[in-house]
């Protein structure tokens, strides 16, 4: 069977540490890659989760706490400050 090449670039710090891994368990990179694409190629999806990090700002907690505060300054409750503007040096 005919080999082919890939390049992909990825931080230097991250390729440090995969090459470390890889010869921690007995593997070259190669091969370790290797693995991921038959693994990709043989359930026909990436082999593992991938998600979007969630932003703590959305989460229920921060959005009860944002509505309950937008309440009590509709209710009056609020206190009103003067802007203090600072001048960098």
């Amino acid at each position: 069977m005919a080999q082919a090449t890939i390049s992909a670039r990825i931080d230097e710090n991250d390729k440090m540490a995969f090459d470390d891994f890889c010869s921690d368990v007995g593997l070259n990179t190669s091969a370790a890659i290797n693995l991921f694409v038959k693994a990709v190629l043989r359930e026909r999806r990436i082999p593992f989760e991938i998600a979007q990090a969630s932003d703590p700002f959305y989460s229920d907690t921060n959005q009860l706490h944002l509505m309950k505060s937008i309440q009590e300054l509709r209710d009056g409750k609020g206190t009103t400050h003067e802007l203090i503007e600072v001048d960098d040096e």
